[in-house]
């Protein structure tokens, strides 16, 4: 086995969200930031 392909079996973590997090937070989150996003262009007159 070679040290390449020794290093290719570990999965390396980048610093992202968790795969077995709360759905429901990130849902939230997410919809957070269109509704504010939207307040932001309404408010400046973009649309």
């Amino acid at each position: 086995m070679t040290a390449t392909s020794a290093t290719a079996d570990v999965r390396t973590r980048t610093g992202g969200p968790e795969d077995d997090g709360p759905e429901i937070v990130e849902h939230v989150m997410g919809w957070t930031l269109v509704v504010v996003v939207a307040m932001l262009v309404v408010q400046l007159g973009l649309l």
